[in-house]
């Protein structure tokens, strides 16, 4: 999903680079988008390279490749090997389902913000049944999403403040069934109890580990946790 601006962006590269076969450069660009600061442009660069669009080429100066457009203006443009290269996901390492459907996320009109469902608390200490008001939004910076599906949840507790992660602040999290050894998931238990933790994979067990030393890792049977995401950004309010 991309930002009306990304958009806007994409196409005027794609536009210059069929008529001379060169970059726009960044005034020119800024000039276009009608914006104030090459820093906006820098932004919405890094935004489409993120989500597979385009891709700077190295030890060039101005030198930006479209690999694809948007699917209402046409598919692949790059080559095979470039497509299948900025298609990689990571390995698998346990499977699991989210319960109930997940709303997409909407444009927050023309600015670099989308708006996701704020699915009420997580507990970053002990578990809590989640909970889903879809009732409840929150606008995000774009360069927050990549691709995929995305929600919010409010972080509860203080197991998680060593990575950083403090109650009150609002996280990112991107849909994901399956998730590698290390990452941050939202890991339900037993069907009924939301955590959010750092995913171990230890043999025939998973470990949900904390980030204080207050709190003792748990572990599970495999059966018993299901992910249903995988952090990818957080929000905070002083």
């Amino acid at each position: 999903m991309l930002t009306k601006k990304q958009h806007q962006l994409l196409i005027f590269i794609d536009q210059r680079l069929k008529e001379s076969g060169v970059s726009p450069s960044f005034d020119e660009m800024k000039e276009a988008l009608d914006l104030k600061s090459k820093s906006g442009i820098h932004r919405l660069i890094t935004g489409l390279e993120e989500r597979g669009f385009i891709r700077r080429l190295p030890h060039r100066a101005r030198a930006l490749e479209v690999l694809r457009l948007p699917d209402n203006m046409g598919g692949l443009v790059a080559d095979d090997d470039a497509a299948v290269a900025s298609s990689g996901g990571p390995s698998n390492v346990i499977h699991g389902k989210f319960s109930g459907a997940l709303p997409g996320a909407t444009l927050a009109g023309d600015s670099e913000s989308v708006t996701l469902p704020l699915y009420g608390k997580i507990a970053a200490g002990t578990p809590i049944e989640a909970l889903r008001d879809h009732s409840e939004t929150v606008d995000v910076p774009a360069a927050l999403c990549g691709s995929g599906e995305h929600y919010a949840l409010s972080v509860e507790g203080d197991s998680m403040i060593e990575a950083g992660i403090l109650d009150g602040d609002t996280v990112i999290i991107r849909r994901c069934e399956q998730a590698e050894n290390g990452v941050i998931v939202v890991a339900l238990v037993d069907g009924a109890e939301a955590t959010l933790k750092r995913l171990r994979r230890h043999r025939d067990s998973v470990a949900l580990e904390p980030a204080n030393a207050k709190y003792e890792t748990r572990i599970f049977g495999p059966d018993r946790v299901t992910i249903q995401g995988r952090l990818v950004g957080l929000l905070r309010s002083y």
